[in-house]
């Protein structure tokens, strides 16, 4: 059974850059991989892909939403370093609901036994909306990783996932495994939030044009560094989150704050 790994954070934030290259990272660490982009504007992998592939709502579309006559070639695509992607897709932006797809498609995916497919499945997951669709991945998934960076919006919306993933883990075994901080050098806030809701920072990624470039140029870091020895460094910590994540850690069960609570946590350090 393949671990299951969900991230999510405020939108915006870089999840999907971060997303691509813990892939990798696992890839190369000899782990068949696949990515899971769940957010309707379906350009979680396209580092990987080198292009905007067909989303599982698309081709239902071509099936008469039909699932059972879905291959599964027809949604998932292998790219750089042999990561399988897939993005499930949506409706047109301002119509109908984001996340309804999400469910049905994870659903596909288990009775097609592709779970058993694979040793990482991530899931990268649309900002910091966690309604019932968005949800879903957190009845699945093992660990669930945060990206943020030291502000408030963020953290604020790291803060209410948190109380997410701790209404899930009541019944499922779901667990908060930290939070990554993302173009960032300091990370005060980032900590204080932590230690108030009982969870680590599991890495820390510096502001980084490179990888900004990197994501414009459709590519994954890794990538860019295969041809860049100037640039291998930058991949380091992606390999980090890997080890850690491959390491079985322990996860205790996160206190989120109330939205007043940590509100008057973060203005305290202004």
């Amino acid at each position: 059974m393949a671990l299951m790994i969900a991230i999510y954070g405020k939108g915006g934030i870089g999840k999907s850059t971060i997303t691509t290259n813990i892939a990798v990272a696992f890839s190369q660490q000899g782990k068949k991989v696949l990515q899971i982009g769940c957010d309707p504007k379906h350009d979680s992998t396209f580092p990987l892909t080198h292009k905007m592939i067909p989303t599982v709502v698309e081709v239902l579309k071509q099936h008469r939403f039909h699932y059972e006559e879905i291959a599964l070639e027809e949604i998932i695509h292998v790219g750089y370093a042999h990561v399988s992607a897939m993005e499930i897709g949506g409706p047109p932006a301002g119509v109908g609901c984001g996340g309804y797809a999400i469910g049905d498609t994870i659903q596909l995916l288990e009775k097609a036994g592709t779970y058993e497919q694979y040793d990482i499945i991530l899931f990268d997951i649309l900002g910091d909306v966690v309604c019932g669709g968005f949800s879903v991945p957190l009845q699945y998934a093992k660990y669930v990783c945060i990206v943020c960076t030291n502000d408030f919006d963020s953290l604020f919306a790291a803060n209410r996932i948190i109380s997410a993933i701790s209404e899930k883990s009541t019944t499922y075994p779901v667990r908060l495994c930290g939070l990554i901080g993302n173009r960032c050098s300091d990370t005060s806030l980032i900590e204080k939030v932590c230690n108030s809701v009982q969870c680590n920072t599991i890495s820390t990624i510096n502001d980084s044009n490179e990888i900004r470039n990197a994501r414009a140029s459709g590519q994954t870091l890794f990538e860019l560094a295969a041809n860049d020895n100037a640039l291998t460094h930058l991949c380091e910590p992606f390999l980090r989150i890997a080890d850690y994540m491959l390491s079985d850690p322990e996860c205790s069960s996160c206190v989120p704050l109330t939205d007043r609570d940590l509100f008057t946590l973060l203005m305290e350090h202004v």
